[in-house]
């Protein structure tokens, strides 16, 4: 048994979070049964074949249940406020006697003081959008010493599965960068001068969305990667980066931004500099926000690559599975839309994009 009670099923594998390994494995001791496919079962994600199982089933309902959400980012951003809205409507569905919310707004240590916080209020389970891929040690292994299980969201952080956290759903962020570079090269013919504006460096989402994309080009020899440079998540930073680009290499005709609201900073740049963004600027992003979508029906951005915020249901499946002693897959992977001129006026209607 580990520390927490949480015993690992399935193969040794390991994970690296920008250079902190995580292994995925049982604490020496625990018997490592042969793994079994497992489905997440519904339509918003696909959970991996390794799986980690309470060894001491409660048998608590989570109807009554004191349930904590740690957000890690403003909810200006459209993917945080859909996220924990998707929370929150969960927490409600399940009944929870109370959804104990905090919002790190950014910063580090408060996420780390917000999760403790809730395990001295007595919170039996925890949800949280990790801020970075490193830093809630000190809060995980609280968790951990008061067997208290935490599901993450979004991003994926420092730890051991099954004994920090019993599950990580998410996307596939490496296969995100490699859709786009399939959809830049269906938007350009396979001929185009891109720039890449990435995410913050040293964040787990930038990484992978960067190698993604960088493996997606191999594929598609007549598409050139000018530069690359980090617009930090933000719209301001985004559009002076863009500017910047336009500048040093004025033959650009294709920008990949690794999300919305940075995509929306660029446009900005693209218009102040004469050009047409969507024609003289093809333009490929991703989160799927409804801004970009509604761009994308006028012609003025080619694709987008959803990043599924609907986490709530999958996470209190997650721990309704595990109080009763069922298999928790330590990976859930959402399924992401791909929205194009093909399907962006059909998607704003249905009320799809966030």
């Amino acid at each position: 048994m580990s520390v927490t009670g949480f015993a690992c099923r399935g193969s040794f594998r390991r994970i690296i979070l920008n250079g902190v390994a995580g292994l995925l494995i049982g604490t020496i001791g625990i018997p490592m049964a042969s793994a079994q496919s497992t489905s997440s079962g519904a339509q918003n994600g696909v959970g991996s074949q390794t799986t980690c199982v309470n060894p001491h089933p409660q048998h608590e309902s989570l109807s009554g249940m004191l349930v904590g959400f740690s957000q890690s980012e403003n909810e200006q951003n459209p993917f945080r406020a859909a996220e924990t809205a998707s929370v929150k409507e969960a927490a409600k569905a399940a009944g929870v006697s109370r959804l104990l919310y905090t919002n790190a707004n950014d910063s580090q240590a408060k996420q780390v003081a917000d999760i403790q916080s809730m395990i001295a209020q007595g919170a039996k389970a925890i949800i949280v959008a990790p801020l970075n891929a490193t830093g809630l040690q000190p809060a995980l292994e609280q968790a951990a010493s008061r067997h208290v299980p935490v599901v993450t969201i979004d991003r994926a952080t420092a730890g051991t599965p099954c004994q920090h956290f019993i599950s990580f759903l998410g996307s596939d962020f490496v296969k995100q960068g490699q859709r786009a570079a399939q959809a830049m090269a269906d938007a350009t013919g396979g001929k185009a001068k891109i720039v890449e504006i990435q995410g913050a460096y040293g964040n787990s989402v930038e990484t992978q969305r960067t190698d993604g994309f960088a493996t997606g080009l191999k594929n598609h020899t007549g598409l050139t990667l000018l530069a690359s440079q980090t617009g930090n998540w933000s719209a301001t930073d985004a559009q002076r980066v863009m500017e910047q680009l336009l500048l040093a290499h004025p033959d650009v005709n294709a920008l990949y931004t690794h999300a919305d609201v940075m995509t929306l900073g660029a446009i900005r740049a693209i218009q102040q500099s004469g050009r047409q963004p969507g024609h003289d600027v093809r333009i490929v992003s991703i989160d799927g926000t409804r801004a970009i979508v509604e761009m994308i029906a006028k012609g003025q951005v080619q694709a987008d690559i959803e990043t599924n915020p609907r986490f709530g249901p999958k996470a209190f499946d997650a721990l309704k599975a595990w109080f009763n002693g069922a298999k928790v897959p330590q990976t859930i992977t959402m399924t992401d839309a791909l929205y194009t001129k093909d399907n962006a006026a059909e998607a704003l209607k249905s009320g799809a994009p966030y």
